[in-house]
């Protein structure tokens, strides 16, 4: 297995409106490849604001807000936390490959929880998920406090956690989990409150390939993106992605269409970027708006190539998190809009 399979990119939950979030995860890796045996990511409002892992085994700050209103004594804590994690990772991953019978291999065992607040309503969650090779291990319902094992291996963690450390998990998640969010949140008012609007292309690798719409450098990361066909939205043949995060703090998505050369030219298609910056763009699709690597197609000779969207997504891949927990974040933005029609 490549080590570059192996270093998924975040798929960020993302809150709106007045929302905030505070977020962590935590992945531990067998040995073998070049990454980390242990990280330790947290995020606020998505975006990185520490990391450690277990080469440097410091935790660091990744913004002037967080380094500029925590000490020495801040840094010595966190430090300590993330360290005394590190060792209890190292000994999971091998205690679930026991459990699912693995004598080798590459392994991940993630570690994601955290809390969110609407500062406009006051209502606040929290959830706390464990991943195994990037599938659902056991995960924590608060409304219960109890802990939910979806796979036979989860039972026995489920039996030992269940009681004291479920009643302490929630008692952080629903409390202090706050408390640090709302401290965060005025660190770092001014860079978590700003706007920057995306930056939109239109992309396709061939003729015969979908046409992607790339929209990059946004921020906040809430975005809606969609195709129309003459003036209406298409909702067949598109597929859209999910917000991803830049190494820079900002965001990205893309919405792919599947058309022929032939209908593009008996119809009208546009793409549609909405984001809390400014108003709707509509990027109207023609041929000399494609970038493309195929000469004669578009305007490629004037253009930046398609492998400007391969680079961006490997500047993604450089972005500190394992994060196997994607299809976990996933699961739970489903579970979380199912409940809202409940």
């Amino acid at each position: 297995m490549k080590t570059a399979a192996l270093l998924f990119i975040i798929c960020v939950h993302l809150v709106s409106g007045g929302s905030h979030s505070l977020q962590y995860f935590y992945t531990g890796v067998t040995r073998g490849i070049n990454f980390p045996e242990f990280t330790d990511v947290g995020l606020v409002d998505g975006e990185q604001f520490v990391y450690y892992d277990s080469n440097t085994r410091q935790m660091i700050p990744k913004v002037d807000w967080i380094k500029n209103n925590e000490g020495p004594e801040y840094w010595d804590i966190v430090t300590q936390f993330a360290q005394g994690h590190e060792a209890n990772f190292k000994a999971n991953v091998g205690i679930a490959m026991q459990r699912f019978n693995q004598s080798g291999g590459i392994h991940t065992f993630q570690w994601m929880y955290g809390c969110e607040w609407d500062d406009e309503t006051g209502a606040t969650d929290g959830y706390e998920q464990y991943g195994y090779d990037g599938a659902d291990f056991i995960s924590l319902d608060l409304k219960s406090t109890s802990y939910v094992a979806p796979v036979p291996q989860a039972v026995i963690t489920k039996q030992k956690k269940d009681g004291v450390a479920a009643e302490f998990m929630k008692n952080y998640l629903t409390q202090i989990c706050i408390y640090w969010m709302e401290k965060y949140v005025q660190y770092g008012k001014s860079s978590l409150e700003r706007k920057v609007p995306p930056q939109v292309s239109l992309l396709q690798t061939d003729p015969s390939s979908p046409v992607v719409c790339h929209a990059t450098g946004f921020y906040p990361g809430k975005v809606m993106m969609s195709w129309q066909k003459d003036g209406r939205d298409l909702h067949e043949d598109v597929d859209v992605g999910e917000t991803l995060s830049n190494h820079d703090g900002t965001f990205q998505k893309r919405a792919e269409l599947n058309v022929t050369p032939d209908e593009r030219k008996k119809n009208h298609f546009t793409c549609v970027v909405e984001h809390k910056s400014g108003d709707p763009i509509h990027m109207i699709l023609t041929e000399e708006k494609i970038r493309t690597n195929s000469a004669g197609t578009g305007s490629s000779s004037n253009n930046p190539p398609v492998t400007v969207l391969g680079l961006v997504v490997a500047a993604l891949v450089l972005i500190p998190v394992v994060v196997g927990v994607v299809m976990v974040v996933k699961r739970r933005s489903g579970e979380r809009r199912s409940k809202q029609h409940q």
